[in-house]
């Protein structure tokens, strides 16, 4: 029997990025297909104000990291870290509200984190 720590099955970490550019970065303990997050939905909605510009929108889900034996802690502390790097918490970059985005010369480093590839 697994500890509570550990799971089966894969967690992954993934991209969400929007017509408009913006990015929301999240994770998945159950690698689920269709899930694409919980970013706000009226930060989202003040980018694409008008009826029209809701008529078609396509949005990519990429996995930027993956594991079948990371804790849960793992996960959520590399997607924190993630966040940060890719400054999805910036609001000129993405929809991610937490961690909150402090400074742009404190969050500007390229991403150092290996990701899957």
């Amino acid at each position: 029997m697994l500890s509570p720590a550990r799971r089966s099955g894969y967690s992954v970490i993934y991209k969400v990025t929007w017509p408009n550019g913006k990015i929301y970065v999240g994770s998945d303990l159950t690698d689920s297909i269709s899930y694409f997050g919980s970013p706000d939905d009226h930060l989202i909605s003040q980018d694409f104000p008008t009826r029209e510009a809701r008529q078609r929108i396509t949005v990519t889900r990429e996995i930027l990291w993956e594991s079948n034996t990371a804790s849960k802690a793992e996960v959520l502390a590399l997607e924190r870290r993630l966040i940060v790097e890719l400054r999805a918490n910036d609001p000129t970059i993405g929809y991610n509200r937490r961690p909150v985005f402090r400074d742009a010369a404190e969050n500007s480093s390229p991403c150092t984190t290996q990701l899957k590839g």
